[in-house]
């Protein structure tokens, strides 16, 4: 592990193995794709075998290979860089995963990580994965009660945070009273294990555990349109699914640097700063900013030549008024876009300043990629892209039957030979209802609406439900409604998405006050706030509007369909 200030440069990126092989053999291990004559590919066969595990038959092999090539470039927020090799993360994981042990953590636990973009966060999902631990990741920006109630419902053994803000009080008081573990990372907590001291002073012997390959790994929160967020649940062959998504749509190959925009509680880390990148033999580069400056990331791409890089639309909107020309961004060769529709006047100024086509992609919390255009075709305009060639993708209306080229549907994912694709989720944790109803008919269903060219390219529409995407998140309208619900003034609401050039869209509250309160703005900023202190941050409406009535269905219930045609109609 390399400790340096930030204009340290790294130049030691290996694109074979000690023996003079191309490491791209260890993807090729468990990926083959098919091409047509015109170098298209057709589709992609995998095989992997029953004890498939990434941490330890990607990293720990490419330790075992090629120790020193570089797996991870950390910049912290106060300008040191942190360079990790393969060998680190092996040795580093091994250490946690001995240290999760004696605090009697073993196969089967969950644990949730509330890591931000510490480089703790790498060591400690690997070291997970090795236990066979199940890894919960999760935002650092969720609420004491969303922890509460993720604690309850993953039956979580341990959470491990970073101390910084208010993350750890936040955490002690969701676990106190419950035989929860809080180990930390950065300054010390009271009452808290200490996850650099316990991983210093673990042993590098670590013996393989044996984990099945469709054992539980991962669970992601994920919000939807009705009650508490629902846990994903991926199992360990979860991540050969995202060599696509690296090589194909990031454009990602042996030797490169890529930088994803995410934090480590989402599940786009997965795709951008994790698997796939470490499959292909790229290096993840880790900027762990605090407050996001566009300048500060230009500068950083420039410095440490990134050549891909993925982000969401937000991201692309606060670059645009920057002077782009200053910034010497030449090593980039890649940049791709997914979370949110892209506008194209952003994505038409971004290339006009750059040269550089955003790609974009498609894809949800409980799948891979499911839809991109990959690098090197051309990008249709307004186009999301194709569907990957690990998909069979269709488009279907209410009924469940196909819809013609150029006619809307909703995307749904058919299964060849009556098996589950690789990278789509194994269940939804303790709701099987829920897991029925999205299969129902044989399909998966998004839930997205879109509609195709003859050429095959997909058209994304919206959410077939109420779901809200915002600056990337995913926001669950009976969330909101919730809490707003607990506040005295409240006798009814509604919360939609409202347009956004800047978020996509923003939270939008429709409320109905009870008799005697009167809805001026110093009413909005006090729910505005009681809001704030009960969820996440990116959940409060920013905008709040005050009405006598809200608009009902045929059977009486409050209909956000409505709502949202009527902002629609006067946008």
């Amino acid at each position: 592990m390399i400790l340096s200030k930030q204009d340290t440069k790294d130049s030691e990126r290996s694109v074979t193995d000690k023996d003079g092989i191309c490491m791209s053999e260890i993807y090729e291990r468990y990926y083959k794709e098919i091409k047509d004559s015109f170098g298209r590919i057709e589709k992609i066969e995998t095989s992997f075998d029953d004890e498939f595990n990434f941490a330890y038959d990607v990293v720990d092999e490419y330790a075992r290979i090629t120790p020193d090539k570089t797996a991870l470039i950390h910049r912290s927020s106060d300008g040191v860089r942190t360079v990790f090799t393969f060998g680190d993360m092996k040795t580093l994981s091994d250490k946690a995963a001995n240290a999760f042990r004696m605090l009697g953590l073993k196969k089967g636990d969950a644990v949730m990580l509330l890591m931000k973009r510490r480089y703790q966060f790498w060591t400690s999902i690997l070291a997970l994965h090795k236990l066979g631990a199940v890894a919960v990741p999760t935002s650092h920006m969720v609420s004491a009660e969303d922890i509460r109630e993720r604690c309850e419902a993953a039956k979580i053994r341990a959470v491990i945070c970073v101390n910084s803000e208010n993350i750890c009080e936040k955490v002690k008081e969701a676990i106190t009273g419950r035989d929860i573990l809080q180990i930390v990372t950065g300054a010390g907590f009271e009452d808290a294990y200490d996850l650099d001291e316990l991983t210093d002073k673990a042993s590098e012997d670590f013996e393989r555990v044996k984990t099945g390959v469709y054992d539980d790994m991962l669970y992601y929160f994920t919000s939807g349109t009705s009650g508490s967020p629902k846990a994903v649940i991926h199992d360990h062959s979860y991540p050969i699914a995202h060599i696509y998504t690296a090589k194909n749509w990031h454009g990602s190959s042996d030797g490169d640097l890529h930088l994803t925009v995410a934090d480590s509680g989402w599940a786009k880390s997965a795709w951008g700063k994790l698997y796939g990148q470490w499959f292909v033999g790229a290096a993840i580069m880790v900027y762990d900013y605090d407050n996001f400056y566009a300048s500060d990331m230009l500068r950083l791409i420039q410095e440490e030549r990134v050549n891909t890089f993925c982000a969401p639309p937000t991201i692309y909107k606060y670059f645009i008024p920057e002077d782009l020309g200053s910034y010497d961004l030449s090593s980039l060769k890649a940049v791709t876009t997914a979370g949110e529709p892209m506008p194209p006047s952003v994505s038409e100024k971004f290339t006009a300043m750059t040269g550089l086509v955003i790609r974009e992609g498609f894809g949800q919390t409980e799948t891979a990629l499911q839809i991109c255009t990959p690098v090197g075709e051309h990008s249709v305009h307004g186009s999301i892209g194709k569907a990957s060639p690990l998909y069979h993708i269709e488009l279907v209306d209410e009924d469940g039957n196909k819809v013609k080229a150029g006619e809307e549907g909703e995307i749904v994912l058919v299964p060849e030979s009556g098996r589950i694709p690789l990278g789509v989720f194994k269940g939804y944790l303790c709701d099987e209802k829920l897991y029925e109803d999205v299969w129902e008919g044989g399909v998966y269903h998004t839930k997205d609406k879109a509609y195709r060219d003859k050429e095959g390219n997909f058209f994304f529409l919206g959410r077939n439900d109420d779901v809200i995407k915002s600056s990337g998140y995913r926001i669950g309208p009976s969330e909101v409604e919730d809490i707003l619900m607990q506040h005295p003034a409240v006798f009814a609401c509604a919360v939609t998405g409202y347009p956004s050039q800047k978020r996509g869209e923003i939270v939008k509250a429709s409320i109905v006050l009870k008799q005697g309160y009167t809805g001026d703005n110093s009413l909005k900023t006090e729910i505005q706030d009681f809001v704030k202190e009960r969820a996440a941050i990116y959940k409060y409406p920013r905008m709040i509007v005050f009405t006598e009535a809200l608009p009902l269905t045929s059977n009486g219930k409050i209909s956000r369909a409505a709502i949202r045609r009527a902002d629609h109609s006067v946008i």
